[in-house]
């Protein structure tokens, strides 16, 4: 990063909800004095490699950055943040930063109910918790015994189509309240899989290689296969 606010800075995260890297790199911008128009902020896509855990912040981000700055940020706009980088929306971060700045810039900000930046983040924050709650209230499991041969015996499988990048911050909450047996929820983006123990994620199952029937076992076993095969 170069501390010059006449010079473009790149901002990368490791990837599409990378929350802990942008309060990272948010905070040695401030620390910088870069503005919001010289930051550019690239969001790795989302993986094909399966993995158990979401990937850590880059190891090579600083670990102590100074904080003075952040520190009058409202604990308001850190609940909001959590939300908003999980829409869609790919200048979602440059729109927080731009936020982050100004508070810190312009104190009456979290005042002001109707500005433009601050607006537009709570929109895009109420319409993850609208499809955070969607996801958790239509989702469907469908029990189906394995192909043979195959452990487990049986496995519960849903489908869904999320409009943002929900599927990692829902599925623990799935894991608590659906305790039989091992499921699986496929979604275009990603996919994502509890055997009673762990959590592992998986690629992303595109709409039109769903099994136009619900009940076709081998079809969405190929399916769950695919999303979690290791090439």
């Amino acid at each position: 990063m170069q501390p010059s606010s006449a010079m473009p800075v790149e901002a990368r995260l490791s990837g599409q909800i990378d929350l802990a890297g942008f309060r990272s790199e948010a905070r040695q911008l401030l620390a910088q004095q870069v503005p919001p128009d010289s930051v550019t902020w690239t969001a790795a896509p989302v993986s094909a490699d399966v993995f158990q855990e979401p990937q850590p912040p880059s190891a090579s981000r600083p670990r102590s950055v100074a904080r003075a700055a952040t520190a009058i940020v409202p604990a308001s706009f850190l609940r909001l943040c959590e939300s908003v980088v999980l829409h869609r929306d790919p200048a979602r971060f440059s729109l927080l930063y731009r936020l982050l700045w100004r508070l810190v810039h312009e104190p009456t900000l979290r005042n002001d109910a109707e500005d433009r930046d601050m607006l537009q983040a709570q929109h895009m924050a109420h319409a993850v918790r609208r499809d955070i709650h969607k996801l958790k209230s239509h989702l469907r499991f469908v029990s189906m015994p394995a192909p043979p041969g195959r452990e487990p015996a049986s496995m519960q499988v849903a489908w869904f189509e999320p409009a943002h990048h929900i599927v990692e911050f829902v599925a623990p909450w799935f894991a608590k309240r659906v305790a039989t047996g091992p499921w699986v929820i496929l979604t275009p983006q990603r996919s994502v899989c509890w055997d009673g123990e762990r959590m592992l994620y998986g690629r992303g199952i595109a709409r039109d290689r769903w099994p136009p029937d619900e009940y076709d076992t081998g079809g969405w076993f190929a399916c769950v296969d695919a999303a979690f095969r290791r090439d």
